[in-house]
């Protein structure tokens, strides 16, 4: 009976090992297989890692301008100050501030009695002496009179002649008249002053000849002439902006400043006034149809100016270019890219030549690729029509 009991013990102490043994074999291959799936997985970690996310823009074309952008006050070039010619009262005034008027038109009008009645004294004196001289002149035609008597009456005559023309003037200072056509911009004088000879009366511009000044670098000499377009920006006014345009360019440059004068001829505008400080922008060349490339894609490498293109394996080329026009966001480069030709706009900082990048979804498929799949669906089995 004893014999009986051991040999089952017996069996279950010789079969505990082999248990831990397979148990730990099988613990060991669970081990290294996920050893080696961290491993792939942690490289495709790695691998994800490089590329740098950047946005990219394809290249279009469009218009562009080289602007110069200065800051002046408009003024005007025909402004005159009117004043009194005549020591004489206010009797009457026939403009007002704001008044647009012709030249010669009467501003206000002196006090004239005294000039009238010596005016009037003066054509009588003329017309006895023109009846004299005609009278001598008759006699000393028929040898009846010396020559000398004759001379003193043709002398006689033309001296009243001179008296009736400076009467006629000093009763043409009582009134006031517009030396241009213009608008009268101050005025000086009430009705009832007594006004003194030189005295200011009034202020008058013809805001037909507004013009701004702006003084250009001489470096910028090659691209000025006279007709290029400029646009003015009022910024006190809502709808500020009006188009001018070169009308005179200064044929030295000051030595001092190194700058050449140009005359923007403004003309009369709604809303312009002499002396408002406006923004202006010199348009010194146009292009309509350039290839455009955005000012935020720039990366400046000391004086050099490079962008990244995007290349059909999702890594980055780095271009240098040179600047053929720039205006406020574009450039246009003097060559070496064609439109469709995909520019990182965003994401560049750092970024290296050669770099592998990733694109928002829905962005990384080139152009090329978008054709050939639109090729591929068109190619395809129409989808049937519902019965």
């Amino acid at each position: 009976m004893m014999k009986q009991h051991l040999v089952p013990v017996f069996l279950i102490l010789i079969l505990i090992p082999t248990c831990f043994s397979g148990c730990s074999k099988s613990d060991g291959v669970s081990a290294s297989t996920s050893s080696e799936t961290d491993e792939k997985e942690g490289s495709g970690d790695k691998k994800e890692d490089e590329a740098v996310p950047v946005d990219v823009q394809p290249l279009g074309r469009g218009p562009i301008e080289e602007v110069l952008k200065f800051s002046s006050n408009i003024e005007a070039e025909v402004e005159v100050q009117v004043f009194s010619q005549a020591r004489r009262l206010v009797i009457d005034l026939l403009v007002e501030e704001a008044d647009i008027v012709e030249k010669g038109a009467p501003l206000l009008q002196l006090q004239d009695d005294e000039q009238r009645s010596s005016l009037d004294k003066i054509k009588s004196q003329f017309d006895k002496a023109s009846r004299e001289y005609r009278r001598q002149e008759n006699l000393f035609k028929q040898t009846l009179i010396s020559e000398q008597v004759f001379n003193d009456a043709k002398y006689e005559h033309e001296q009243m002649e001179i008296a009736v023309g400076d009467a006629e003037r000093e009763l043409g200072y009582t009134k006031v008249e517009a030396p241009i056509r213009g608008t009268v911009t101050h005025r000086m004088v009430n009705l009832g002053d007594q006004v003194q000879m030189g005295q200011h009366l009034f202020d008058m511009v013809d805001f037909d000849s507004l013009v701004a000044r702006i003084f250009v670098p001489e470096k910028h000499l090659d691209k000025l002439s006279k007709g290029l377009p400029v646009r003015v920006h009022a910024q006190s006014l809502s709808e500020g902006r009006f188009n001018a345009s070169v009308s005179r360019i200064a044929p030295t440059v000051d030595p001092k400043s190194g700058t050449v004068k140009v005359t923007v001829g403004i003309g009369r505008q709604e809303g312009l006034r002499p002396g408002m400080y406006v923004d202006v922008d010199l348009v010194t060349s146009t292009h309509e149809n350039a290839l455009l490339i955005p000012k935020r894609a720039l990366v400046y490498d000391g004086d050099q100016v490079c962008v990244f293109r995007l290349k059909d394996d999702q890594t980055v080329e780095r271009v240098f270019l040179d600047v053929l026009l720039s205006d406020r966001d574009f450039i246009e480069p003097v060559d070496g890219f064609e439109p469709g030709d995909r520019i990182v706009v965003a994401g560049q900082t750092g970024l290296k030549d050669g770099a592998l990048v990733s694109l928002p979804e829905g962005e990384a498929k080139s152009d090329d690729e978008e054709k050939d799949e639109d090729a591929g669906s068109s190619t395809s089995d129409p989808v049937p029509a519902k019965q």
